[in-house]
């Protein structure tokens, strides 16, 4: 911690920041000003909020689970949270609790701008006072020089509540895009380990030991532990090129499905044993390869480790053929990756569209909507646009939210053309009205 930063006078947010976390520290209502408590109060206290980087993955399963809740009562109305004071203040505290763990891990008071200030620091950035997820940022850094000049200015910024929207709210349909450029990280884990300085070797792993095997045809036990790549995170510099864009390694189409295999819960007859025990497995694959900045066919793993995924995927073939809609739609996924059981690239594309169908002719609302997308997109199958509205129309149909909404929406905007339409109708014949009358008026008075 440098001498200036210890000596520097605190902006009105940076108290706002400090009085939220004693509140926390002192097990206090965060935010004794708010006339109802915080949303999440209880859940928000037993994430054991140490300040450490793991502490963050528990708090992006909060978020998941806010999320999920709201989902299921069909209040998940971004305009509607925000403007909920419980709900705002929550967020905020988590977006100070970011900059926090963020800039420790730097050896760095964290500082904290209001858009104000920002605006006047970093001109370049397009930021916006209605944009609730760009009111504030924290420099995480000790090395700050505020050369306006300087294009690269900005890289010591860390928006903290851009991924926590995009979290929360984030969808096919609902997309964030970072004000520094890029993509916007799924989770505050993900947001601040790709800003960690490059010798930082604290990072938890991401992949602990895989389940021991056992006498039911369970998975290996594999010794290594995988953790994210460092050599992709690169240090923030001032002076140096621009920092390496994010890449997404898993394509949008299918990171919303397993967001929406977790949130959206289907009745399952048969299976679900099965299903569980290689979903466990194939998650920890997945949160792996989320970690990496590169597409997810360049991620390699020890042979060991490819073993037990066959082994999971294997496991979870067994539960789709016994019925199991998530395990279909799950190993759909992979097959149209190239990364299912099958070799062969047409053939896996093929299965892994059969597994989506068959899942949505059993009216999973999650696949009808999945299908709707391939076809909308050319996935797996011909583009199709009437398909993709005839799949759309019966996952709103089956009480997908997302779907209904789009329903909702095109319903909306096809009135509004028939309207215009109409009117534009009625002028032309208004007009042709008004050339009668003066076409008349004119012939009687030439006849007087």
């Amino acid at each position: 911690m440098s001498a200036k930063s210890a000596t520097v006078t605190k902006t009105p947010i940076e108290a706002i920041a400090d009085s939220y976390w004693q509140d926390y520290v002192m097990v206090r209502p965060i935010d004794s000003s708010c006339s109802n408590s915080v949303a999440y109060e209880t859940e928000l206290r037993s994430c054991q909020l140490d300040e450490t980087l793991i502490s963050l993955q528990r708090v992006d399963d909060l978020l998941l689970t806010i999320r999920r809740n709201h989902i299921k009562a069909g209040t998940l109305v971004e305009k509607e949270l925000l403007a909920d004071e419980r709900y705002r203040h929550l967020l905020l505290f988590l977006a100070f609790y970011a900059g926090r763990v963020l800039a420790k891990q730097w050896q760095h008071v964290p500082h904290w701008y209001e858009v104000s200030e920002l605006r006047s620091l970093y001109p370049q950035l397009p930021l916006s006072a209605d944009n609730f997820y760009h009111r504030m940022a924290v420099c995480y850094r000790n090395d700050v020089n505020h050369d306006n000049s300087n294009a690269n200015a900005n890289a010591e910024l860390f928006f903290a509540l851009e991924p926590i929207g995009l979290r929360l709210f984030g969808s096919v349909d609902r997309k964030f895009l970072a004000v520094q450029g890029g993509q916007v990280a799924n989770g505050l884990y993900q947001a601040v380990t790709a800003r960690l300085p490059a010798t930082n070797q604290n990072l938890p792993p991401v992949i602990q030991e895989i389940p021991a095997s056992t006498n039911d045809g369970g998975i290996k036990v594999l010794k290594a532990k995988m953790t994210p790549n460092h050599s992709s995170i690169a240090k923030p510099s001032l002076k140096s090129v621009p920092q390496e864009k994010k890449i997404t390694p898993t394509p949008e189409i299918f990171t919303q499905l397993l967001v929406e295999l977790d949130e959206i819960e289907m009745l399952q007859n048969i299976g679900d044993h099965d299903y569980q025990r290689a979903r466990k497995v194939l998650d920890q694959f997945e949160r792996h390869i989320a970690h990496q900045n590169k597409p997810r066919a360049q991620v390699l793993f020890a042979a060991s480790h490819r073993e037990a995924r066959q082994q999971a995927l294997s496991i979870l073939k067994q539960a789709a053929s016994d019925g199991h809609t998530s395990a279909m739609l799950r190993l759909a996924m992979y097959e149209l990756l190239g990364e299912g059981l099958l070799d062969n690239q047409k053939a896996s594309r093929e299965a892994g569209t059969a597994w989506v169908k068959q899942a949505a002719d059993k009216q999973d609302s999650r696949a009808q909507r999945l299908l709707s997308k391939m076809y909308y997109q050319g996935v797996g199958v011909p583009q199709d646009i009437d398909e993709g509205q005839l799949w759309l129309e019966r996952a709103a149909k089956n009480g997908h939210l997302e779907a209904a909404d789009l329903i909702e929406k095109w319903q909306q905007a096809q009135t509004l053309i028939l309207t215009q339409k109409q009117e534009q109708h009625s002028i032309k014949r208004y007009q042709l009205l008004i050339g009668a009358v003066v076409a008349g008026s004119l012939l009687l008075m030439v006849l007087i």
